[in-house]
């Protein structure tokens, strides 16, 4: 019994651990927070899905930088690090990824879309082609 309780313990502690390491430095909102932050801030928003998912529907406003292309990089760094940009993918791997590239290059406030647009299509928030 001992063990079984040790080891639910370890994978907990697991779980908390990797989940703290995605979010540590990148604000992770649900639907209605990005979009009250959408809402209510200056912000540079950037879809980090390929340019065809892109052109099937993406969120008002957004830009389009694959975080797979080899410019990646390159194109982020002609955003402004001082003013909040917000990332989102399909369902939230993509843009963890982008989101801790964006913070190496000295970006300060960073946004994640939790879930991506697929939370936000299930959250009947606005899409435009």
């Amino acid at each position: 019994m001992k063990f079984k309780i040790a080891f639910l313990a370890l994978v907990v502690f697991s779980l908390v651990s990797c989940l703290k390491t995605k979010t540590d430095g990148v604000e992770l909102l649900n639907s209605d927070k990005f979009e009250q932050k959408l809402d209510v801030e200056n912000v540079q928003l950037v879809d980090v899905r390929t340019p065809e998912e892109f052109a099937e529907g993406h969120l008002p406003n957004a830009i389009n930088v694959n975080v797979m292309d080899d410019n990646f990089d390159a194109e982020m760094a002609k955003l402004d690090k001082e003013k909040p940009v917000m990332v989102y993918c399909k369902s939230g791997g993509r843009s963890a990824k982008a989101a801790s590239k964006l913070k190496v290059q000295g970006f300060k406030n960073i946004s994640d879309l939790d879930g991506g647009i697929t939370s936000w299509k299930q959250a009947d928030k606005p899409i435009e082609n």
